[in-house]
């Protein structure tokens, strides 16, 4: 089969199909997409809310719970140790299929009937951790997200195992670490990106095998160096102490030196390649025949991937967040830990096997359209048959599909092999992992169809201003964990918790002043995003298709001139 041009359904612009893309398709069982790739994506993110977090009553159990429904949604909603629990049953919320109506029609009515889980967790594998979301195995964490295997963790996201850290976003193995961003396996690494196997390094980039660096990038194997120069141990220890990291003001003077450093030097076109074969994309490795990927570990043999975090993962399109021994997975969101093959479906694990348009289904098989079930076999819309009458109900609404689609208010029409409509989310765009990736305001998201939700203004007055916090982590009281600061940068009121006072004063670094969602935006900000462009090698001229956009100031290399001006 030859290469084919098609112009997206939703954006209209054109994207192509590879031949190998068909065979994948023809394998799955599925037609091929007629949204373009970045649609696709965003249309997934939409399903997920990562951050925002309100309070209401359990409907089962009535008690105060945190959860990811705003209290005006219309929904049943458990608090986890209900959902996870006997005293309701999927089942009894099954209905029969009406050949006369859209299927995905009946999908969103079921799914907004269940009850929904408060937090998307594995609840039974936390231990301490109530105030987590989209986790798993973790004990004294608070407010981490998209995060597994952690232990005394806090306001990190996109990680997995993880020790005593803070305020980091993305990575792998590290202990004592703050501010750290796409880094692996390192210890005692503050406000350092894209560094590997080290350890004491403040504000370095890239940086591997290294040992008490600051402001250092492209080095491999040094210690005591400051802006790539080396120091002796008592020179390094003396500049490092006159810096007053200890102090916000000394924080920030340090930082813009660093990153005005890190501009003049050279980087790779994107930030993948280790221990990979074939790959393309950006953040992407330990991977084979992976391609058009976005931070990616362990992927065999996919493509349009994004945020696998735990290997491996084989046969796989357009699958977004997790991994762990997950395989032919197409248009899927947050699935993971042995999945096999499961499609337009997203929240399923784990061990789930042949699970088509369902969300929310916990270690099941055989499902097609079912919401918040837990160990359930042969069902369609939450309600089980034989295996023999199961296989000929599916083939019927597979048809029916195609004969009678689910139409949006926007004409988009949804048959079988695409993922679900954007009226089947339960979030408002700004409340949607999607706002992060594909930032739209409110008039521009509702005209693209998607919902938005008002934020009520935030009951909790500040007692504390920034500039009265002291500067240095040294004249702190513990008094503060009274006080509720007002951010320096958004105004939103925030508290300092004792387990996040006790790890700065163990690090020696300073109370910011910002909320943690500014500190949020502001790593994030730092990625690069799920794209490619193309340009010139900033030494050779060679054509690149690079993770960093034309208009960046930073200076770009192809990997042969990298790896010579590293060497």
């Amino acid at each position: 089969m030859n290469t084919e041009t098609r112009n997206c359904r939703n954006c209209k612009q054109p994207f192509t199909i590879e031949p190998a893309d068909f065979g994948f398709y023809e394998k799955m069982q599925v037609p091929a997409p007629t949204w373009c790739p970045e649609c696709r994506l965003q249309r997934r993110l939409y399903f997920m809310n990562e951050r925002a977090l309100y309070k209401r009553n359990c409907d089962l159990c009535g008690k105060s719970i945190v959860n990811m429904y705003s209290p005006d949604k219309n929904l049943k909603v458990y608090c986890n140790p209900c959902w996870w629990s006997d005293k309701w049953d999927s089942l009894s919320y099954g209905r029969e299929y009406d050949p006369a109506r859209p299927f995905l029609a009946q999908l969103k009515e079921l799914y907004e009937a269940t009850p929904q889980m408060a937090l998307e967790v594995n609840y039974p594998t936390l231990v301490n951790s109530d105030y987590v979301n989209h986790a798993a195995t973790a004990k004294n964490c608070y407010l981490i997200f998209t995060a597994d295997e952690c232990e005394n963790v806090m306001y990190s996201e996109i990680i997995s195992y993880y020790r005593d850290c803070l305020d980091c976003t993305r990575g792998d193995n590290l202990e004592l670490c703050c501010g750290t961003i796409n880094s692996a396996r390192c210890n005692r690494c503050f406000f350092s990106e894209y560094c590997t196997d080290s350890n004491n390094l403040v504000f370095c980039n890239n940086c591997r095998g290294c040992n008490d660096c600051f402001g250092c990038v492209n080095l491999r194997n040094k210690k005591y160096h400051i802006f790539n120069q080396p120091h002796s141990k008592e020179e390094y220890e003396k500049k490092l102490a006159e810096m007053r990291l200890d102090a916000r003001s000394g924080l920030a003077k340090a930082r813009k030196q660093a990153h005005d450093f890190w501009l003049t030097q050279p980087n790779k076109y994107i930030h993948s390649g280790a221990r990979s074969v074939n790959v393309s994309g950006d953040y992407v490795n330990w991977s084979k025949n992976a391609h058009d990927c976005y931070m990616v570990v362990g992927a065999e043999d996919s493509r349009y991937c994004q945020l696998l975090t735990m290997r491996p993962t084989r046969d796989a399109y357009d699958y977004t967040i997790w991994g762990n021994n997950a395989q032919k997975i197409y248009e899927c969101m947050i699935v993971g830990e042995g999945a096999d093959t499961v499609k337009f479906s997203f929240q399923c694990w784990p061990n789930v096997r042949d699970v088509e348009y369902s969300m929310f289904a916990i270690s099941s098989s055989h499902l097609f359209g079912c919401a918040n079930v837990r160990n359930k076999q042969h069902c369609i819309l939450n309600k089980q048959y034989s295996p023999e009458e199961y296989g000929a109900l599916k083939k019927r609404i597979i048809e029916d599909m195609g004969k009678n689609p689910f139409v949006d208010p926007r004409g988009r029409v949804f048959r079988y092999g695409e993922f679900l409509p954007y009226e089947i989310s339960l979030f408002g765009y700004n409340e949607s992992y999607a706002a992060d990736f594909f930032p739209l305001d409110k008039a521009e998201a509702e005209r693209q169809g998607f919902a938005w939700h008002e934020p009520e203004p935030n009951p909790h007055k500040p007692t504390l201003r920034v500039a009265d916090v002291p500067d240095s982590i040294r004249d702190v009281p513990d008094s503060i964990l009274n006080d509720v600061i007002a951010c320096g940068s958004c105004g939103k009121p925030f508290r300092i918790l004792s387990v996040e006072l006790g790890l700065l004063r163990r690090f020696g670094l300073p109370v910011l002043g910002d909320c943690p969602d500014c500190r949020y935006r502001s790593r994030f900000v730092q990625l690069n995003p799920p794209r490619l462009w193309d340009r010139v090698c900033g030494k050779c001229g060679t054509a690149i298709r690079t993770a960093y956009a034309p208009d960046r100031p930073e200076i770009v290399y192809c990997e042969k001139c990298f790896n010579a001006a590293i060497a």
